[in-house]
């Protein structure tokens, strides 16, 4: 399947890209070729490739949930710019 120059047109329409003549002559090329790849790995038996949603074995980065004192309301307030003793008072945003 090759790509024609109206599907790269559309393809950079929807990706809200403004092309040039040339770079649409050049994208058309240069997609046709990735189109070419891709399926020439269609070729390839992979009868015996366990499926996989990631290429490398990866683990959970996060660290344990682990109960422990949260900060003190004064300590968390004592550098705030304003605060009501309470919470920390800023400018609105979403207006009145």
């Amino acid at each position: 399947m090759s790509l024609t120059r109206q599907e790269v047109e559309k393809v950079s329409l929807l990706g809200r890209l403004l092309l040039t003549s040339e770079e649409l002559d050049l994208m058309t090329t240069q997609m046709g070729q990735i189109v070419a790849y891709v399926e020439s790995l269609a070729e390839l038996d992979t009868s015996d490739v366990e499926p996989m949603a990631h290429a490398l074995e990866i683990s959970n980065v996060f660290a344990e949930d682990q109960l422990r004192p949260s900060l003190d309301r004064a300590d968390a307030l004592a550098n705030a710019p304003r605060h009501d003793r309470e919470f920390f008072l800023v400018p609105a945003v979403l207006g009145d």
